[in-house]
């Protein structure tokens, strides 16, 4: 069943052109007050190296005000910098990456203080004790849009190479160890394919509690319908219990609903791609989820306590993207908002919606350029969820 209940989206960054980023971190700290940012100075092209954006903070007790923290040119317009807030320590540090001459690095901040740790690799996952990190010059050419320009390690000559993959860092320490290398993955039923085109990693995610994590290891193909293959992989924290979740060409975005459950947007044997939930400890297979109510792709995200979800489309016939919640225990699909999308910003440029939750479940926040900047706008969907 498909329900509308419209809700107000609020915007909560004056004009220009603010965005938080990625769709599976928290931007709100630990009191619910203060809401991450990102603003840069342009909208129309990829960034270069010499172009910096500002790191700041929206004070939503204090009518929005913006505060700037700090600056950056290790950004992508999909993913920022990776800001988020460190587990740790959600309520004043932050984390985010940084560019240091030809290497990417980390940098811990404490927003009150302004006292700033540096870390020896730039970071994509975070939890309480450890980062997942991987190389973000080479995700620049594999994936545009991803990684920064010009980095150390951008070269692509070695399609597979036993240095490169999925570090995990001590974030205490800084210690780093390559837990899972590209050639280890390759060496996974191995397919010609495999050998035409550079491999790479992307989308590392700790589960809610630190004990694993998942991955999407693509390559290069020629196909028609997608130019790149998918494997989805899970992993114990130390890397080495390493399963082989999904390999059916295809695997999108996905969201964690607890410790050992995941929903992926994935393709199914019969050709035909669904919400999928994998048991990333059980038995293989999957239940398919929402398969009357939805037929794209979004960007998914649990609430806290696992019942609902939200999601989004992308453009469709009138660049219009609808952004819905569904409730795993009725199957009910409610539409809540319907986006413009300017059809300039496409590909690398575009401006997804990429819902997040806030830590109550009572409030979504995302990012959309329909008033023709980038903008960040929160939604009250407490009346819908009961949160």
């Amino acid at each position: 069943m498909i329900r509308h209940h419209p809700v107000d989206a609020v915007p909560i960054t004056p004009e220009g052109n603010f965005w938080f980023g990625y769709y599976d971190k928290f931007p709100w700290n630990a009191s619910g007050r203060h809401h991450l940012a990102m603003r840069a100075g342009f909208i129309d092209r990829q960034p270069g190296v010499e172009d910096a954006i500002d790191i700041g903070l929206i004070d939503t007790a204090n009518g929005n005000a913006w505060t700037k923290l700090a600056e950056t040119t290790a950004w992508s317009w999909q993913q920022g910098t990776m800001l988020q807030w460190l587990p740790s320590d959600p309520d004043r540090k932050i984390i985010y990456n940084i560019r240091d001459g030809d290497d990417f690095r980390a940098e811990i901040r404490d927003v009150e203080t302004g006292e700033t740790r540096q870390l020896p690799r730039a970071v994509y996952a975070v939890s309480d004790t450890h980062a997942l990190c991987l190389n973000f010059a080479r995700l620049h050419i594999t994936r545009p849009g991803y990684g920064y320009p010009d980095g150390t390690g951008g070269r692509t000559d070695e399609f597979h190479p036993a240095d490169e993959g999925v570090w995990k860092m001590d974030l205490a320490t800084g210690e780093c160890e390559l837990i899972i290398s590209l050639e280890r993955l390759a060496g996974i039923e191995h397919k010609d394919e495999m050998d035409i085109a550079p491999m790479w990693v992307n989308h590392l995610t700790w589960s809610p509690g630190g004990t694993n994590f998942v991955f999407l290891n693509r390559w290069f193909r020629k196909h028609p319908r997608r130019p790149f293959s998918d494997r989805f992989y899970r992993a114990t924290a130390d890397g080495c219990d390493l399963r082989k979740v999904h390999d059916n060409g295809y695997f999108s975005h996905f969201a964690y609903r607890d410790e050992t459950h995941l929903l992926g947007h994935a393709r199914k044997p019969d050709g035909e791609d669904d919400y999928l939930m994998f048991d990333l400890m059980g038995d293989p297979g999957f239940e398919v989820i929402g398969g009357d109510v939805f037929d794209c792709d979004g960007h998914c995200n649990f609430a806290p306590g696992g019942r609902w979800f939200v999601t989004d489309t992308y453009p469709d016939a009138e660049d219009m993207r609808t952004l819905m919640l569904y409730d795993m225990e009725t199957g009910t699909r409610v539409d809540i908002g319907r986006f413009h999308s300017p059809p300039e910003l496409e590909g690398p440029l575009r401006c997804d919606l990429h819902p997040r939750w806030s830590r109550d479940g009572r409030m979504l926040s995302i990012d959309s350029a329909h008033e023709g900047c980038r903008r960040i706008y929160t939604l009250d969907v407490s009346a819908i969820t009961g949160a």
